[in-house]
């Protein structure tokens, strides 16, 4: 059995995140929430919620570092401390959390792959936020040259510890809004399998939202043709993994 724990990329993130640790308690898991340099009034909302949940553990960044950046520390603290799996969960209260137990179900039947949440939208989706992820998945299909990755943006997913440590610790990954789609096509390189879920996915009515219009999009660019000349080297091999897959030869 994977021995899993649960990773909370957090910045200032407070008006929601009591009710999504106590939806986590049920599980019983570890909780690894980082503090990606919060105010000093989130963090006193953090601390708190030390008292009330013994299972969390607070990781505390000097500096922002951005969503990304957390996810890291996240990830490779998880990993230092012996887990196998680590479920990436948002701190907004986007997440359909009574889906962890299938996406548990389903990493322990599959523990190599990356297991995620394919989102269900609802009227609260902001119409350019949806056109901008669709857009992202177009670049990650062409940069994979395959349709496996279904959804790359999703931050409600199960990484297998031990291929995200060796990918990190050889690549250098984008810190911000980057880093969900980036680990995916790399990850996706490595021939790590993937199965997705589809799990219905709000946008909270005034949640805070940290994507910066410009810088994001800037850096989300740039990535897509960093990735895209990526694939132009591994073009062979996807194209013999992609026949591989198809044929099972």
């Amino acid at each position: 059995m994977n021995k899993f724990c649960i990773v909370i990329p957090n910045y200032n993130h407070t008006s929601v995140i009591a009710a999504v640790l106590t939806s986590l308690a049920e599980y019983n898991l570890p909780i690894i929430m980082v503090d990606d340099a919060s105010n000093e009034a989130a963090k006193a909302v953090f601390s708190a919620l030390t008292q009330q949940h013994p299972l969390l553990t607070i990781v505390t960044h000097e500096h922002n570092q951005g969503k990304g950046g957390a996810v890291q520390s996240g990830l490779h603290y998880a990993y230092q401390q012996g887990y196998s799996h680590a479920i990436q969960v948002d701190a907004d209260g986007q997440h359909n959390l009574a889906d962890l137990a299938q996406l548990l179900r389903l990493s322990n039947a599959n523990p190599q792959a990356l297991v995620s949440c394919c989102p269900i939208y609802d009227a609260s989706v902001p119409k350019h936020r949806y056109l901008a992820r669709y857009l992202t998945h177009v670049w990650v299909w062409i940069e994979t040259l395959s349709f496996e990755i279904v959804d790359s943006m999703c931050g409600f997913r199960v990484y297998p510890l031990g291929a995200c440590e060796k990918l990190l610790k050889e690549v250098k990954l984008g810190k911000r809004m980057d880093f969900d789609p980036e680990i995916l096509v790399r990850l996706y390189w490595r021939n790590v399998p993937f199965i997705f879920l589809p799990s219905q996915v709000i946008y909270p009515e005034n949640g805070l939202s940290h994507f910066q219009p410009l810088h994001d999009n800037v850096r989300i660019s740039w990535l897509h043709t960093r990735l895209f000349f990526g694939m132009l080297v591994r073009s062979p091999w996807l194209i013999a993994h992609k026949l591989k897959r198809r044929y099972g030869r």
